[in-house]
């Protein structure tokens, strides 16, 4: 069968990932010609990453979405040309795949008697979401849909595409092509059939309800939308996605390390690290045998000489031998450091303790400036990092919590140690490991940017991390210990850092270098293409969670209900509707209007079902040009 693929694909900054090509070499061997329609530039490696499996590359302007890019590519074509191929497959960039082999599907395709196809479909739904009217219509899911020659050389599919209005928005491409696509050629007389039927599961989306079912059915792909989607619609949901890359690792060849390289680029860290489950507790029951040849060095600030028993008492619980570099402040504390009989007994292979050029900065500038050439050396797999932590400026027993969760969710005993080891170790998705946000007895929760968030992105932007921000809290290495592979953490130790941008002592407050720094290490291991996780001891994780859920208990029973997504929606709303204005903040006003607007919609739409549909067209075209004045 002769085939044709029209490809769309779109990235902000015009780079394709490897999943891409991958995915149409696999495809390539079924089909003769590859249209790679672009509705955003490339970059010059993207352009010669795709070349080879590609016949034609067509960059366009980004309007109209995807149904546009295919309505100008296939006017490109054009019908006559198009008629010379037995099948047409319209496909996008919003799916991995294959993860189980193509030659399934299209062995299934060839089979089947039908006009067109698709991968997978959506069942009905009344009323329909989009609209609160009516029905969203049984639909062949637009990610992938292959059409036969009989519904090719129409005229009904010409007029299909010749007809085709402007899309404004997701929700017009939704209701004018992906929901439309089927139905419209359906009640023409064409017929249909798709591999993953909605019919055979319980829900009405299974390629994102039911991901795991979709992947025991060889379900060639999984969707990129589950893994930056709202984690609040997961727990809606229900939904566990580590379970689903877990099938794919161990029941199929497909490489997820293609899947992350995409996702960690283009996802908020902390939600993609709650979309996936990135926890990952171990308990203290019998030690593992680590690789033998595995390279261990741990980097120890002491800024406090008291506590160097203690952490040695903890890096002595590394099951294997490992490098201790310690740095401190001044050449008396090297001395106490050095005389110290506790070193004899580390376990370390070798010691080494420097004095730090300037006392600035505490431990991230002796991080990255004093130990700058020992963690590039790439001598090392691993490398912990810990200091010797007091905080005096909270309550002892706030102090030492924080210091408990440091140590014992790294280092906390020689079984654990070994248990963490070797899950890091073998997991090479994984660059950065550290323990949980910090909550017990600290205002972290939903505020743990505090007043770093405007330096962090520029310094980000200076060491050339481009990963998004997550809004609320960063997914950070709160209190600054953690284990990372050297290459995750690049970046941070390549740029050239003066001890002057650090602060003098004792001015270690938010705000600073030191404290951006600490909220950019997850960063910039996810913009390095490593995932970062968080580590917990089980008793740590009893600790921490019977607090939490409390705590929530309490937040909550304060509310109307135990609607979380609904309550967050109402607080979000007040909260930019409240008298915020005064505090100085340019885009309140502007946040203002659009949730008067919001909240409207929603109103209408749920109570005015046809008052909607009267309104929707000149509120599209009234939102349109609005963007279009502000740029977008």
């Amino acid at each position: 069968m002769k085939r044709l693929a029209i490809y769309l694909f779109y990235d902000h900054d015009g780079i394709v990932d490897d999943y891409i090509p991958y995915k149409l070499e696999k495809l390539k061997e079924f089909v003769q010609d590859i249209w790679f329609v672009s509705n955003s530039g490339l970059t010059v490696d993207s352009r010669k990453k795709i070349q080879h499996c590609t016949d034609y590359i067509m960059c366009r302007e980004n309007v109209g979405f995807d149904v546009w890019g295919y309505k100008e590519a296939i006017e490109k074509i054009g019908f006559d040309k198009l008629a010379e191929y037995d099948e047409v497959i319209l496909l996008n960039y919003t799916f991995f795949a294959p993860i189980f082999p193509f030659s399934e599907l299209f062995e299934w395709s060839d089979k089947q008697d039908v006009d067109f196809w698709g991968i997978s479909d959506h069942a009905e739904i009344k009323p329909n979401p989009y609209t609160g009217t009516g029905i969203l219509p049984k639909h062949i899911q637009s990610h992938f849909i292959a059409i036969r020659k009989t519904l090719l050389v129409s005229h009904e599919f010409q007029d299909y595409w010749k007809n085709m209005p402007m899309i404004h928005s997701y929700t017009d491409s939704v209701l004018m092509h992906e929901s439309r696509f089927t139905n419209h050629f359906l009640t023409k007389g064409y017929n249909y059939s798709v591999y993953i039927d909605s019919d055979d599961f319980s829900v009405n989306y299974p390629t994102f309800l039911s991901i795991e079912d979709t992947l025991k059915h060889r379900c060639p792909i999984i969707k990129r939308r589950p893994f930056f989607h709202d984690p609040l619609y997961h727990d809606v949901e229900c939904l566990f996605l580590r379970r689903s890359i877990e099938y794919i690792e161990n029941n199929s060849d497909y490489d997820t390390t293609l899947i992350f390289k995409n996702i960690l680029r283009t996802t908020k860290p902390k939600d993609l690290a709650t979309n996936l489950t990135l926890l990952k507790v171990f308990d203290s029951q019998c030690e593992e045998e680590v690789r033998s040849d595995i390279k261990i060095l741990v980097i120890a600030h002491i800024y406090y000489p008291d506590m160097l028993d203690e952490i040695v008492g903890y890096t002595k619980n590394i099951p294997c031998s490992y490098d201790l570099l310690i740095t401190t402040s001044s050449i008396e504390n090297k001395c106490n450091i050095e005389s110290n009989s506790i070193l004899r007994f580390s376990g370390a292979k070798s010691i080494n303790v420097k004095v730090v050029e300037q006392n600035r900065g505490r431990d991230m500038s002796s991080l990255f400036i004093t130990c700058k050439e020992e963690v590039l050396s790439n001598k090392y797999d691993w490398i912990c990092r810990l200091h010797s932590k007091k905080s005096p400026q909270n309550s002892h027993n706030m102090s030492q919590h924080f210091k408990e969760m440091m140590y014992l969710n790294l280092l906390k005993d020689k079984a654990y140690t070994s248990k963490v080891l070797n899950y890091l170790d073998k997991n090479k998705s994984i660059g950065f490991a550290m323990p949980s946000m910090v909550h017990i007895g600290h205002p972290t929760l939903g505020h743990a940017w505090f007043t770093n968030r405007e330096l962090a992105i520029k310094i980000a932007e200076k060491i050339g991390v481009k990963i998004p921000f997550d809004d609320i809290s960063p997914f950070a290495a709160y209190g600054t210990m953690f284990w990372f592979r050297p290459k995750a953490l690049r970046k941070l130790f390549e740029y050239n850092w003066k001890f002057e941008e650090f602060n003098k002592e004792p001015m270690h407050c938010d705000g600073s270098l030191a404290h951006v720094l600490e909220r950019l290490l997850a960063y910039t291991a996810h913009d390095a293409g490593y995932l970062a996780c968080n580590i917990m001891s089980s008793e740590m994780m009893e600790l921490n969670y019977t607090k939490l859920e409390y705590k929530m208990q309490r937040l909550v029973s304060n509310l109307s209900n135990g609607d979380i997504p609904y309550q967050i929606h109402l607080a979000y709303n007040a909260k930019y509707m409240s008298g915020n204005v005064s505090e100085g903040n340019p885009n309140v006003s502007r946040y203002f209007v659009i949730n008067v607007v919001k909240l409207l919609k929603t109103h209408v739409l749920g109570n005015y079902p046809k008052l909607s549909k009267i309104t929707r067209v000149p509120y599209r075209k009234l939102r349109y040009y609005y963007h279009k004045l502000r740029g977008h």
